[in-house]
């Protein structure tokens, strides 16, 4: 058969939690069609914009197909031997001159949808010996980790609300219209939205602006940004003044449910309802029909993380779940069991049970450790500031901090004071332009896929493996195989001795020896080098066969002779669908009690800072950020397919506040902080509450010496240049980008 007649394959989407099934044509080596897989076991035939422009990623002219060297101010195509030496000759006088704690590294957000770089980044880090690495979750989701951390025993043990089988969901700082779903797994999101009213159940948005979720609710509440552990905390209040607690299973499994009730007796409805907006009767009312619902959930994203009290506004919507009986149970917030268990679930080796915070502190701004980081913002300071310990050296792995990071402007003036900078990168974007060797990564198309970490929250226990659709060119390592030498040239190798194939089995053994050795592990007490001689193929494709064998469906290697394998998942092209979620308390826990840790003192330490807040006076203006369906990030702004039509970069405003400002629709506003000022145009809008301003975040591509034509020519403007980087949640660290003070006027 010609090659250049129509094929068709089967893929899941990587971009996002929805995962979705698409049927992708090729034609030769073009992309000629995506569209939706309609047999897919997981998504049924939905797919959002982003995932139909793979084939336009795939192609996209400015994605780099050779490693960047460079040359002064000019950069030149090497080889990949190249590419590698010139690394080590940068990298390696730094490390002798300086130590290697003058060497740290950011992974972006990418990392976790990539089929190599999600598995193997948990081998560049130990493999590299750095003391300190950055990353964007202390800009997302940390106060989620640490919760989950103290609550359950695992930074990862996150519950996803039972979309299919609630009837009543209270939904506070997520938007799944735009996001497809944030720690939370699940095609169609907004359809199941409908489906839950339609047999008669009942949503309630709670969010400063008027989202496109909530129009898919029965009710939209507006918040003041920042106050969502105010209102959950008077939720609280009421369920134990008004005897509405009913743990159910629960009680016998969780240690502190009376300290709880203690600690927020002081958060009454009257006392929180001017700090958020709501009145005293509504936090009433949201408290009882969620105590009287059948089955019910209480889920909170990113706006509840990223604000200033993330990390008791993340805390406290598991609370609430716990109090009410609605954690572990059919319809309420229940935890996935996926087929092929993820990495991240393994207990950090440098943690004691029970988890350990502040165990060293920052350089320059004393920031405490939190999970092992402390906030992105301190990169910049760590950069620039002269002393003992200076950041001189920095490795990225897939991520662009000079948009993404608070403070950007300062971390963009850090980032050319460097000695060496190397990049994993697909693109020569605002971050990797300050690189000295930047090494691009396969397309989505010419590697396999399989989530790692996503199928931990999702709605369902499911799984798909998607074959690569083209081959990778000649020569081309995989990114896996790119970490684990870089890893390898970090720690003082020369790259020419490099072999990646032993570090690869160093990584894989040691991992078999880890989960032989752990009792709670199906294959507790096989014998691990048996496990790793028999052990097929290499990379990612291995470490995947071995968590689906030791998973909960897995063979156990010859213990179930009818379990799963990575060959028998390969056979099923629309994926395996293993059921609805299931009860998996208590045996999920790995408290050091063995039970929900519901009132940790790391957190509730934090409820007087909350208590003052209570009578702070407001700014008169506060900024929140957003996204759109197409956007993700700061990643996917270089296809015209996703950012042609209307301006979606704009500000957005309440009209009472548009008019006090004297700004118009459609003309441009000025935007400061105490940390920056940008421009924007205007966009005014009732779907805003009074006092509340929106832009969307991962703009802001005007900057010289990059290739990204069509992000470019669509620039936008980059929020975080107003959002200080001295703002923080405090028990977690994680920045606050939602709640910002700003003054808005006419530019």
């Amino acid at each position: 058969m010609s090659t250049t007649q129509p094929r068709t394959h089967l893929r899941t989407c990587p971009l996002c939690e929805a995962m979705c099934g698409l049927e992708v044509t090729v034609e030769g080596d073009r992309v000629t069609g995506i569209r939706p897989d309609r047999d897919d076991v997981w998504s049924r035939g939905y797919v959002c914009p982003k995932g139909a422009v793979l084939g336009d990623l795939h192609h996209d002219p400015d994605r780099l197909r050779a490693p960047l060297v460079r040359d002064g101010d000019s950069w030149r195509e090497v080889g990949w031997d190249e590419a590698f030496e010139v690394a080590a000759e940068r990298l390696h006088p730094v490390i002798e001159a300086h130590g290697i704690e003058a060497v740290t590294a950011y992974i972006g957000n990418p990392t976790a949808h990539n089929f190599s770089l999600s598995r193997y980044v948990a081998a560049f880090v130990p493999m590299s010996t750095l003391p300190v690495i950055y990353s964007a979750g202390t800009v997302d989701q940390w106060p989620k980790n640490v919760s989950s951390a103290l609550l359950y025993g695992g930074m990862w043990t996150i519950p996803t609300p039972d979309l299919d089988r609630t009837h009543h969901l209270l939904v506070l700082g997520a938007n799944p219209s735009a996001s497809q779903g944030s720690l939370l797994a699940a095609a169609d999101v907004l359809g199941r939205f409908d489906a839950i009213r339609e047999r008669g159940g009942k949503i309630v948005v709670i969010d400063p602006r008027r989202t496109g979720t909530a129009d898919h609710a029965d009710e939209w509440i507006p918040i003041r940004p920042g106050t969502d552990a105010a209102l959950l905390a008077a939720m609280v209040h009421v369920l134990f003044a008004e005897d509405l607690v009913a743990p159910g299973r629960l009680r016998d499994m969780t240690f502190g449910i009376d300290r709880v009730g203690e600690l927020c007796r002081p958060f009454t409805p009257e006392r929180v309802e001017a700090a958020c907006s709501i009145p005293a009767d509504t936090i009433r009312r949201l408290a009882r029909d969620l105590a009287a619902a059948e089955r019910g959930s209480v889920y909170g994203r990113i706006g509840t993380c990223n604000q200033e009290f993330g990390t008791l506004a993340s805390w406290l919507v598991d609370v609430v779940n716990v109090l009410t009986g609605n954690l572990d149970r059919p319809g309420g917030a229940m935890f996935a069991n996926p087929i092929a268990w993820s990495l991240t679930s393994l207990h950090p080796p440098d943690q004691p049970p029970g988890f350990e915070f502040g165990r060293w502190k920052s350089r320059v701004r004393g920031a405490p450790e939190v999970l092992g980081q402390v906030p992105i913002s301190c990169l910049a300071e760590e950069i620039a500031t002269p002393g003992e310990g200076q950041i001189k050296a920095l490795v990225t792995i897939a991520g662009n901090p000079a948009i993404s990071a608070p403070d950007a402007a300062k971390l963009e003036e850090a980032l050319p004071l460097l000695d060496c900078m190397i990049s994993v990168d697909n693109y020569l974007n605002e971050t990797t332009r300050h690189a000295d060797v930047i090494l691009p990564g396969l397309s989505p198309l010419e590697q396999p896929h399989y989530d790692e970490l996503l199928w931990s929250w999702a709605v369902r226990n499911a799984g798909n493996y998607s074959d690569a659709i083209f081959p990778p060119p000649a020569g081309r390592p995989a990114e896996w195989e790119i970490l684990l030498k870089l890893a390898a040239v970090v720690s003082g190798a020369r790259p020419s001795e490099v072999d990646v194939g032993t570090l690869d089995d160093l990584f894989f053994g040691g991992l078999v020896g880890v989960v032989t050795a752990d009792p709670g592990s199906p294959i507790h007490g096989h014998d691990a080098s048996e496990i790793v001689g028999r052990a097929e193929g290499r990379g990612p494709d291995r470490l995947l066969d071995f968590t689906i064998r030791s998973g909960p469906y897995g063979d156990h290697f010859g213990d179930d002779p009818a379990g799963l394998t990575l060959a028998r998942v390969r056979e099923e092209p629309h994926g395996i669908d293993m059921g609805p979620l299931e009860p998996r308390l208590p045996g999920l826990l790995r408290t050091p009690s063995g039970k929900i840790e519901l009132a940790p003192a790391h957190i509730t330490n934090d409820l007087p800072r909350l208590e003052e807040r209570l009578g702070r006076d407001e700014p008169p203006l506060v900024l929140v950020s957003r996204r759109h369906v197409r956007s993700n990030n700061s990643w996917m702004h270089n296809l015209e397919k996703l950012v042609r039509g209307r301006d979606r970069c704009t500000l957005l405003i309440h009209p009472d506040d548009a008019a006090r400002a004297g700004l118009v629709d459609g003309g441009a506003a000025r935007v400061s902080s105490t940390s920056g000022a940008i421009e924007a145009p205007v966009e005014i809008t009732d779907e805003m509450m009074p006092g509340v301003v929106c832009l969307p975040h991962g703009w802001g591509h005007d900057r010289a010496g990059t290739r990204m034509g069509v992000a470019a020519r669509h620039a936008g403007v980059n929020n975080n240049i107003v959002a200080p980087g001295h703002l923080v949640d405090v028990p977690s660290g994680n920045a606050i980008v939602n709640g910002i003070p700003v003054e808005v006027s006419p530019a």
